[in-house]
Parts: structure tokens; sequence; C-alpha cells
């Protein structure tokens, strides 16, 4: 018998007959967020998106090859969250991460997920951590003529990035880990009591087959009402004195409306083999057949921490960080930002992470100096 935060009990048996009423439920939810996200595009707070083309897709993935004629360097990819739409990375020209790695003449590439709702329900970590970014990699390997990548990600998707490279040491030039929680103790997780008040994973899973990105956005809000609701109110009234500022959260909101479903095995893999056992920092998580940990991530790593934040606290990322097997290490600090609507953005779309965070990354890489984009001869 498990015990949700608001005193309702709730075992496995209850779980599998609420699924069909909640997964309606949840999908009529789902469908009313993305429809107010559209109405928020049409009111012209939609991402001003850099020229791409689809390099390769597949179901689950499109590999996307941004382009520029001078950015013609090293291969970086861009691993996003597999729960929200990816151009969160791309947002607008002043705060797109996209433009910065371009601007520094890198070749650049995003893993874009695109899951559908009547989807293979049985892809996990594996498939995301291993095989998909896998297949990206050979993709870039044959556009680029490059072997070893430099790979870049965020929250979930920095997870994803962190298993790629332990589980591929040699395919890497280095790995940048942004606000990627990869330590699950009680103290380090807000999630870590509602993840103990449920039933094991593969109940709600079951119970969905896909878990709805509702059913996601109220679990967050549950775990952290503060950085999830109560911030974001403030955020939106510091910002209205910022035209710059209100025009980013507002972007950032439309984005917030734009999630999808999770197939239901990465959502068992990530709750319980992360969240519950904290497989990974114990060198216990299994890919692929084989277990993977720390030590075997041995590129040069960069690991971005909020040491204000709730959501992704620096116990949930240095204790990784310190342990990886990477000989040469940094870690910078973002301290924040107006107009970035959750603050677990902010170092994607805030103005002083593009100001400061990101040029860091950049010197610490040996990257070429900055040079605009599209310049004349």
């Amino acid at each position: 018998m498990a015990y949700l935060p608001d005193g309702i009990a709730m075992d496995a048996m209850q779980w599998n007959m609420l699924g069909p009423l909640a997964t309606q439920t949840l999908k009529d939810m789902d469908s009313k967020r993305q429809a107010k996200g559209a109405m928020l595009e049409r009111a012209g707070h939609g991402p001003q998106l850099t020229p791409s083309t689809v390099l390769h897709a597949q179901p689950g993935l499109n590999l996307r090859r941004y382009h520029d004629a001078r950015a013609d360097g090293p291969p970086v990819l861009l691993v996003p969250a597999p729960i929200k739409r990816s151009y969160i990375w791309d947002m607008a020209p002043e705060i797109s991460v996209v433009r910065r790695w371009l601007e520094r003449g890198y070749r650049v590439y995003l893993a874009e997920w695109v899951p559908t709702p009547d989807g293979d329900t049985e892809v996990g970590l594996a498939d995301y951590g291993e095989r998909l970014l896998s297949t990206c990699q050979a993709k870039i390997h044959e556009d680029s003529g490059q072997r070893q990548i430099t790979i870049a990600g965020h929250s979930l998707g920095g997870i994803l990035a962190a298993i790629y490279s332990a589980a591929h040491p040699d395919r890497l030039k280095a790995t940048i880990l942004l606000e990627a929680p990869l330590h699950f103790a009680h103290q380090a997780c807000c999630f870590k009591p509602l993840v103990n008040a449920t039933p094991d994973a593969r109940t709600i899973a079951e119970a969905f087959r896909h878990v709805p990105g509702a059913f996601l956005n109220i679990m967050s809000a549950l775990a952290e009402p503060q950085a999830f609701q109560w911030e974001r109110v403030l955020d939106r009234t510091l910002s209205l004195g910022d035209p710059q500022a209100l025009a980013t959260h507002m972007r950032v909101e439309r984005w917030t409306h734009d999630e999808f479903a999770l197939p239901g095995k990465l959502f068992t893999d990530i709750v319980e083999s992360l969240y519950r056992r904290d497989d990974f920092l114990g060198g216990r998580l299994e890919i692929d057949g084989r277990v993977i940990g720390p030590e075997d991530l041995r590129a040069p790593l960069v690991s971005v921490v909020d040491y204000r934040s709730k959501v992704i606290p620096p116990q949930s990322v240095l204790p990784f960080h310190d342990a990886a097997g990477s000989a040469r290490k940094l870690v910078l600090s973002y301290e924040g930002d107006i107009g970035v609507n959750l603050q677990h953005v902010g170092v994607l779309v805030g103005r002083s992470a593009h100001a400061s965070i990101w040029p860091a990354i950049f010197d610490w890489l040996g990257a070429p100096a900055a040079r605009p984009l599209h310049a004349p001869d």
C-alpha cells in the first residue's frame, strides 16, 4: 500500500483499475494544454528557429543538422530531455544554444525525440541512452567524417548523455552536463519522497502504457510546488518591466505546453533504476548487457550546477561529477535570470547564461573565438 502526499492510499490493483479513466482524463488535459500552447504561438510567442534539416529519421528520433557555411568544425550533439519539445535549445537568436555553438564554428546536431502516442511502449533507457544515440553518432560520423563528438545534455537529456558517455568513452571528445540529476538520495532529489510513496513504476506504466505529459506535470508540481508554480508567477511579474525578459518568459510558457508522453518502459527504467535504486552512481546500471557507473565516464567533463535549485540541487550533481573517471573536469555555477519562467531551463535561455556560462564552456573546451553568423565575407 502506498500513500500519496495528499494522504490518499493507493495500491497496485487500484492503479490498474484507475488506468483507463485516468489515461483518458490526462490525455484530455494534454490536448487542452497543447491547444493553449498553439494559441500562445499564434499570439507570437513561438520559437524563432535556426534553419536545419533532418539528417536521419526513425521511430522515436529525428537527427537534426543545423546549417551555416562557417560552422565546419568539430561536431557537437545536443541531447534534450525526452519530455518536451527540443526547441528550448533554439528559442530565439539571442538565447539560442544552437547558435552559440554555430558561432564557435561547430557542426551542430540535435537528437530530436519524436515519440508517437501509438508508438512502441517497450523502448527504455538503453534505447534512448545507447541505441538511438549510437545511431546519431554513426550518422554524424558519416556527415562530418569525424569519429569523436562532443555531447551536451540538459536535465533528463543530461542523464542520457552521461549514459552514452560512460558506455562509449572512446567516442567522446567532451561531455557537457547541464543541471543533470545523477544522484538520487533522499536529500538530493525532490522527487524521492514521491517515488517512495508510490507503487512500482511498472504498475503505473502498465496502467497508462504511455505515461501522459499531464501526469508528469502533476507529479512535478507535487514534488516541488515552489519551483514549478510560484516561482513562475513571480518571474512573470518581475519580467513585466523588461520587454526582452517578458518575451523569453512567454516563449518558455509556450514551450511548457508542448510535452508528450513517455513510453512505459522508459518511465519505469527512470523511476526504478535511477530514482529508486540510484544504480548509475552505484555502478550497477545495466545498459545493453553492460554494467556502467561514473568511473566509466572518462571524457573531459563539464557539469553546470544551480546551487539555489530545489529541483536539481547540487547534491544530485556533484557526487557523480566527483566520481566520474574524467581526468579533466570543470564545475560551473548558474546563478539565475529574470525572464526564464522556469529557473531549471535558465541555463539554456537565460541572458546571464549566454553571457557567462556558455563562453566559459567554450573557453574550457578551447573552442575557436566567437564570430557572427552569416557575416559578410
